[in-house]
C-alpha cells in the first residue's frame, strides 16, 4: 500500500485554500508554481533560531518557558498514522529540552501577535509532535508544549551608522488535543484517497486550469 506524504507546512494554507490544488500536489505531483518568498524572512528567522541554540529560551525573553534549546530547524518523518495512508514530513523551528526532560516544539513566525494564528497553524505544529512522538526511525520524544514565537517591529533606532529593530516576542501557546488532531487527519486522509475534488471558485489557480481548459477546446 502506497502512503501518501503530508507536509505540515500545506496545513496553514494550501490545505484550507484550495481542496483540488491540493489534492492535486499530493496524489498527483502537480504543485503550484513556488511564489518568491523576500529572503529577508528567512534570514532574520534563522539568525534568530541560531543565537538561541544551547541557551535557555527566556534568554530571548522572561516571559518565555523555561527550557533549553537543543535543536533548530529538525527535519522530521514519521510512521504511517494508524487507520490512514498518510504519513508526516517536514521541518519544525527549533526544539526546546524543559527541565523535567519533556520537550516543547516552538515556530517563529514573523508577523503581527494575533490570537487567530494559534487556530491557523494549530494543525502544522501538532503534525510536527506527532512526527516526534511517532518517528519512522529513531527514538521517540515526548512532546508536551507548544506555541508560536510571534515578532513583529516595534520601534527602531539609529546608532553607530546602524538601524536597530526592536522585535517585541510574543509566545501563543497551542492548547494539546490529540484527538482533534487525529479527527483533522482522518479528513485529510478521506480526501486524498476519494475522486479529485472539483475546482474552487474562489481560487485562482483552478480559475487558471478552466480557462486553459476551455482554450484547448477550440
Amino acid at each position: 500500500m502506497k502512503a501518501y506524504k503530508l507536509s505540515p507546512s500545506d496545513f496553514a494554507y494550501l490545505y484550507q485554500e484550495c481542496k483540488h490544488c491540493y489534492y492535486r500536489k499530493i496524489r498527483m505531483g502537480f504543485a503550484r508554481p513556488k511564489m518568491p518568498f523576500p529572503g529577508i524572512f528567512t534570514a532574520i528567522n534563522s539568525r534568530l533560531q541560531g543565537a538561541l541554540v544551547g541557551n535557555d529560551l527566556r534568554t530571548l525573553s522572561a516571559d518565555l518557558p523555561e527550557g533549553v534549546v537543543i535543536k533548530q530547524e529538525g527535519f522530521v518523518r514519521s510512521q504511517v498514522v494508524p487507520d490512514t495512508e498518510v504519513f508526516l514530513s517536514g521541518k519544525y523551528d527549533i526544539l526546546v529540552q524543559k527541565p523535567d526532560g519533556t520537550h516543547l516544539l516552538i515556530d517563529f513566525k514573523l508577523s503581527e501577535p494575533k490570537e487567530e494564528k494559534i487556530e491557523l497553524y494549530k494543525t502544522q505544529l501538532y503534525a510536527y509532535k506527532f512526527a516526534l512522538e511517532n518517528p519512522q526511525t529513531g527514538e521517540p520524544l515526548m512532546v508536551n508544549q507548544m506555541g508560536l514565537i510571534v515578532m513583529y517591529p516595534d520601534t527602531v533606532k539609529f546608532e553607530n551608522g546602524r538601524a536597530i529593530l526592536d522585535f517585541p516576542p510574543r509566545f501563543l501557546e497551542i492548547p494539546v488535543d490529540s484527538d482533534g488532531f487525529m479527527n483533522f487527519i482522518g479528513e485529510v486522509n478521506k480526501l486524498l484517497t476519494g475522486p479529485l475534488p472539483s475546482k474552487s471558485l474562489s481560487c485562482p489557480w483552478c480559475q487558471y486550469q478552466q480557462i486553459e481548459e476551455d482554450l484547448t477546446e477550440f
